[in-house]
């Protein structure tokens, strides 16, 4: 049974998060919540709470055993771009980029 947290529009680039959570799948949920924990990236805190979000989804399900649970997979999709203007030189203007990301978490019993 699949155990899934999403978090969207997170204003954060996603191959910023995706250097972090590539470290996570995989692993145990307790190994996975210590790595997130210790790491000093802004990803690691985005990514800590989205876990604890799929940890407390699990403990609602009756029927799942928490401790045999792993991280199988994290998808950090693209979202929304918050688009800017920054004046340049001959008048003109180049355009600044402010990405977002949506980040699922999908936990599994092993």
């Amino acid at each position: 049974m699949e155990i899934v947290a999403r978090a969207r529009r997170i204003r954060i680039s996603p191959t910023k998060v995706r250097l972090v959570a590539d470290l996570i799948k995989k692993k145990n949920i307790n190994t996975a919540s210590g790595i997130l924990s210790c790491m000093p990236h802004k990803a690691s805190r985005i990514l800590k709470k989205v876990l604890d979000s799929a940890i407390a989804n699990a403990r609602q399900k009756k029927y799942v055993d928490i401790d045999s649970l792993y991280v199988k997979n994290v998808i950090v999709d693209g979202g929304p771009m918050l688009k800017r203007y920054i004046p340049r030189a001959l008048g003109r203007a180049t355009m600044i980029r402010k990405r977002m990301s949506h980040i699922t978490i999908i936990l599994e019993e092993s």
